[in-house]
């Protein structure tokens, strides 16, 4: 039995792998998506850090890694929303549903604020549905593992007590 004390911590750790999962279905989401229509990946997570942080990787290769390790970073560390929204009292399809939108609205705030494009429903239809798809599969992912780790039965489809 926890105390009310390890609540936050054991709760965070269970956000981190949560967000780490979102983040592998979504990876496999946006990889066959990109095998399928030709799309090729983006470079947002990488010119993202670069302009918030002012530093410019040196050469592609060195874009190429920081894509990798900041789509991951970005995805693991908002997989800690769920745990705010478990203390908070909330699992399941509501957490999901407010997560899916904490995730695409933030997104779609941080894109434009950094000087990286439009918000997604300004590329059209097609842009605006893959993009809620794959955060979708996020979003999912995250809180089928966040609520199963959190031991709920159902796949969390009641209110955290």
């Amino acid at each position: 039995m926890t105390s009310p004390t390890d609540r936050p911590l054991l709760s965070g750790a269970r956000g981190v792998l949560a967000g780490l999962a979102g983040t592998a279905a979504m990876t496999l989401s946006q990889t066959v998506e990109q095998r399928l229509s030709g799309r090729s990946g983006s470079t947002t997570p990488a010119d993202g850090v670069a302009t918030a942080t002012g530093i410019a990787p040196k050469d592609e290769a060195a874009r190429n890694r920081l894509n990798v390790v900041a789509h991951w970073a970005y995805g693991t560390g908002w997989g800690l929303a769920r745990t705010l929204l478990d203390l908070a009292g909330e699992r399941g399809p509501l957490a999901t549903a407010a997560h899916l939108a904490a995730v695409l609205g933030a997104e779609q705030a941080l894109t434009p604020a950094l000087g990286l494009g439009k918000p997604t429903p300004a590329y059209g239809a097609t842009a605006t549905l893959t993009d809620l798809g794959h955060h979708l599969v996020y979003a999912v992912a995250a809180g089928t593992v966040y609520d199963a780790l959190s031991g709920d039965r159902a796949a969390g489809w009641t209110r955290a007590a």
